[in-house]
């Protein structure tokens, strides 16, 4: 352990370099740059809110946060998977150049997700305010909120995990950037983001559920940020085992496969 921590260290300001450096590509010739990560979550919520609330009548209370919160931590996890699962085979010329720690790469991609994520916070905190100031009493602030860094942590953890498999995967067999776009659209509507979970009747979806890491992410921040209350132990220890035993899972697929990556590039 103590050697992968020194072997860390001694990169760790390639790595933010390596984050430095995609932010200012992302957000190159932008006028508004970094802040589109602060419009770019309103306006699919002022989007989404107006056909679900309005066109198809969902009935939810203050639908527009419900929506915001979860997509808040979906929009993460997706973009943070989709780089990571790309990041190894794309940076084949810089692993044939220079020794590199493989895992700093899906790595980078994970935390540049993060830092535009914390971005959007500010997205969630705008409306919160608007909604007090518009429908006081429906949304309030409280200690609760201090919360939010544990739901995001967990999730990047798992996003980490996930990122490690999907690069190590992606390696041998290219397709799976095409399939896991389905799977992420499959994922979103499985769970709770835009449908409300206390109107599930269905035993069978409800016990699947809890074998969905995203709906314990979700809800954990979701709870805390509006619904101004605490998720039992239980269930912040299920999101917690979901995120490590993914993480542990990643790190093992990665480290036995990592030899063979630069066969493949």
């Amino acid at each position: 352990m103590t050697k992968y921590i020194k072997t860390f260290m001694r990169y760790r300001y390639l790595l933010m370099n390596f984050i430095e450096r995609d932010i200012k590509v992302k957000y190159r010739r932008s006028v508004l740059g970094l802040l589109w990560s602060v419009l770019n979550p309103l306006l699919m919520m002022a989007v989404i809110s107006t056909v679900f609330s309005t066109v198809m009548r969902i009935s939810v209370a203050n639908f527009h946060l419900y929506y915001l919160t979860a997509a808040v931590v979906y929009n993460f996890i997706s973009e943070a998977t989709n780089g990571a699962m790309t990041s190894v085979f794309t940076s084949g010329a810089i692993m044939k150049k220079v020794y590199i720690p493989k895992y700093i790469f899906p790595l980078e991609k994970v935390l540049f997700s993060f830092v535009n994520m914390l971005f959007s916070l500010i997205a969630v905190l705008i409306v919160i305010i608007i909604t007090m100031v518009v429908n006081p009493g429906s949304v309030s602030f409280s200690w609760t909120m201090l919360l939010f860094p544990i739901p995001l942590i967990m999730a990047l953890i798992f996003s980490f995990g996930l990122g490690l498999l999907l690069a190590a995967a992606t390696v041998f067999f290219r397709d799976i950037m095409h399939l896991y776009g389905v799977f992420l659209t499959a994922w979103m509507y499985a769970t709770p983001i835009i449908w409300d979970m206390a109107s599930m009747q269905n035993p069978l979806i409800l016990t699947i559920m809890k074998f969905n890491p995203m709906y314990y992410y979700v809800t954990f921040f979701r709870d805390v940020m509006i619904y101004n209350r605490v998720p039992s132990i239980p269930f912040m220890l299920a999101g917690l085992a979901c995120a490590v035993v993914m993480l542990l899972i990643g790190l093992a697929v990665f480290k036995k496969k990592q030899d063979m990556f630069v066969l493949y590039m």
